[in-house]
Parts: C-alpha cells; structure tokens; sequence
C-alpha cells in the first residue's frame, strides 16, 4: 500500500529508508513545540493549548506534503513569524492574539490565491537575490536579541537603551552553556542537536530549581482555548494592511526558498530558467493550505522547514518521509507535561542558534554593489534595532527602489519591488509608524 501510494522505489528510495528519514527531519524541527509555545504565551494565549496548535498544525501540514504532493518536507509554525505575531502584532501594534491570528487566516488565503494564480513564482522573481538573503538575515538578529532579552543576556539601559545582564545569574548561564552544547553537537553532526540542548539545559534548571517538573507523558491538553478563537471581523482594522503585507512576503520567501532548496537537494526539481516538476504546484499549494488550517488551530503562520534536508541527507526521496514526520508530531502531544517544564532559558539557546544559521545568508550579498548592499543592510538592521521585521521589510524596499532610482537605475528593479515599495510608502503616509 505504501510503494502504490508514494512510489517509493520509483523515487529510489525504501520504505525503511523513508522512516528513518522521517525520524532524522522531525528531530531536528521538534523543538519548535518547546519553542513556539513559549513565545506565542507571552501573548497571553493558553500554553498549553498552543502546544497541542503547534503538533496539530505541523502534523497536518506535514501529512498534507506528503500525501498531496509526495514530497519529503515536514512542515510546522515558522520561526520568525512566531516572533513577528507575538512581539510585533500583539506586543507593539496592540492587537489581541485574536485578531492576530484572524490577520493569519487571511493572509494564508491571499497566500493560497497568490499561488494558485502564479502570482507566488512572479513575486519571487521579481524580489532582488540580495533582499531575499537579507531579510532571512534580518529575522534571524530578530530572533536573536529576543533570545538575548528573555534571557536575561540583555536588558534595558537608560543611557544606552541596551546592555550586558547579570552573566553570574543562573538562568543566563544555563542560556550561554545550552548555546554552547547545541553548536557543538550540531558541528560534531549529532541528529537532533537543538532538540538534545533543550532537553539538556531543562534537566539542569529543573535540578537548580529554576524550573518547575511537570512530568513526562499524558494525555493531550485540550485544545479549545486556542481552537477557532481567530477573530477575522477585530482583524479588519487599519493596522491590518501591514501586518497582512508582512506575512505575506515572508510567506512567499520563506517557505517558497525552503520549498525549492530542499527539493533541489532530493534531486526532485529539473535545473533551468524555471524549475520544472510535475509536483511543484502542488507542494506549493499544500504549504499555503497548512497557514489557513494553523490559524484555525490556534498558532501562527505553518511553513516548510529548511531542517528536512536533514532527512533528505538520510535518504527519503517521497511524501512517505513528510507523513512520518506528522505522525511523529501527533505522538508529541503526549509529551504536553515535558513541554510545560521547560523554561525560557532553555529555548533562548534554541532561537540564538536559528539565528546564527539564518544569519549566513548575508554572504549572498552582492556587497561590491552599493545600491544592492546598502537597502540590504537597513532591512536586516532595523528589524532588531526597531523590534520589527515590518520595519525591516519597509526599509528595505523603499530604500531599493529609492537608491535604483537615483543612480538612474530604475530599469533594474522589477515591477514586483515597485509595487511593494510603494505599499510600504503609503502605510507610512497614511498610518504614519504605527
């Protein structure tokens, strides 16, 4: 039944193979359902129930890539969008989780429209290689001095808005030693290296009584505290348009980047001007089916994640890899009491070290080009410095445009980056910085 629904062989691959595949993608991305909870509580949505969200988003959109499009990538809440929801959505624009996760509703539809329409592959096209690497870059140091911050690395500073915490505390210890043990295992090639840190640094709070056990295994908590709490009508304000725009690009390069760099590595996409693949569009569109079904759930926007080349690495070749990694998912909501032990210290050296990764994508700067160079830098600048990617996104396409055309350049930028330029001006114009 397994060969006649995946055409696992025809893919080169075994059904052994594809499991131990599975296994290798969901231990490198479990630690967002330690991760996600933590950051989408400070929203003042239930812990508990966003646990549960996050095992059911990424099991049905894993399941969903590999039964409709039979590829192998695993997918879960996105990291970086989590961010942008809680600290930026909620947080600074004053929406409630609420209407945050309607605005993530609605933009999972465009995000399905864009798709389907082929809209998707002209925005990708037209976006410059050097925005694309910097705004990854730019989430990344967002994600960063979150982590800083939560963890006590960080902290506020009259004089300099920003300065070194307290290094002797316990907490940030656990913070620098966890950072450490998850670099190490992950250069020494360990399977499931954040995932081990996590758990690591847990233990060790949990002995110095930073951290409260809960226990291990249990029965699911309930779901109804999140489950179709969105609120599409509070969504409907004038702050809207920004946070819907944001989600969107992000979306679009984020899971679309992840989605064609993995597929590449499985040998499932032909090389050329267009990447050709009976199986793409609807990989595509199963990654834009996962955002809607998430914000019903009750978390943030669902995306493909870039760890499954690690399965890829192991071998899986078809959707028999992605609907293991759900299955994987769905017996992780047993573990709920696990999840709720651990502490902010323990997932602060999980996000530094995403961000680390996300970071290397500054090197696809074309930086002996200013005009390519300089919008590059304000966008992964100003989303940690103004505690927003929206911010970040804004600066940098105004300033692409902007520079383009003064150095009488203009013929290079695509009308994509036009459009989205000028969408950006006219949320600063009308809603001025809010």
């Amino acid at each position: 039944m397994l060969e006649r629904i995946f055409a696992v062989r025809e893919g080169g691959s075994s059904i052994r193979r594809e499991i131990i595949a599975g296994i290798t993608t969901f231990l490198t991305m479990a630690y967002i359902i330690f991760v996600n909870p933590d950051i989408l509580a400070t929203t003042g949505m239930d812990r508990n129930a966003v646990f549960v969200a996050t095992c059911l988003a990424a099991a049905v959109g894993s399941i969903i890539m590999g039964l409709w499009a039979n590829w192998p990538i695993g997918m879960a809440p996105g990291m970086g969008l989590n961010a942008f929801f809680a600290f930026t959505v909620v947080g600074a624009m004053g929406f409630t989780w609420q209407q945050a996760l309607g605005a993530v509703f609605i933009s999972g539809l465009i995000f399905l429209i864009l798709t389907v329409t082929g809209i998707r592959r002209w925005l990708i096209a037209g976006i410059p290689a050097s925005m694309r690497s910097a705004i990854a870059a730019g989430i990344g140091m967002f994600l960063a001095i979150i982590a800083m911050k939560s963890s006590g690395l960080v902290v506020a500073s009259e004089a300099t808005f920003v300065t070194l915490g307290d290094l002797t505390a316990p907490g940030t210890l656990l913070t620098i030693i966890g950072f450490f043990i998850i670099v190490a295992l992950d250069s020494l090639r360990i399977t499931g290296a954040i995932l081990i840190g996590i758990i690591v640094i847990t233990i060790a709070a949990i002995a110095l009584g930073i951290s409260q056990f809960g226990g291990v295994v249990s029965m699911p908590p309930s779901i109804a505290p999140t489950f179709l709490q969105l609120d599409l009508m509070g969504a409907l304000t004038h702050g809207i348009f920004q946070v819907i725009l944001v989600m969107v690009l992000v979306e679009v390069f984020d899971a679309t980047g992840t989605l064609i760099g993995v597929a590449k590595r499985a040998g499932l996409l032909v090389e050329g001007p267009t990447h050709t693949n009976k199986n793409l569009g609807r990989a595509l569109l199963a990654d834009s089916t996962a955002i809607t079904a998430g914000s019903l759930l009750g978390t943030s926007s669902t995306t493909a994640y870039v760890e499954s080349a690690a399965g890829v690495q192991a071998g899986g070749r078809t959707g028999l890899t992605a609907v293991t990694v759900g299955v994987l998912f769905l017996l992780a909501m047993f573990f709920a009491p696990l999840a709720g032990s651990v502490p902010a210290y323990a997932t602060a050296p999980a996000l530094l070290y995403v961000a680390t990764l996300m970071m290397r994508e500054l090197a696809e700067v074309t930086w002996d080009d200013v005009t390519e160079a300089a919008p590059a830098a304000l966008t992964a600048l100003a989303m940690p410095f103004t505690y927003s990617i929206a911010n970040g996104l804004a600066f940098g396409f105004i300033s692409y445009a902007l520079i383009k055309l003064l150095t009488g350049r203009a013929r290079e930028v695509h009308l994509a980056t036009w459009i989205i330029a000028g969408l950006f001006v006219a949320k600063y114009a009308f809603f001025g910085g809010h």
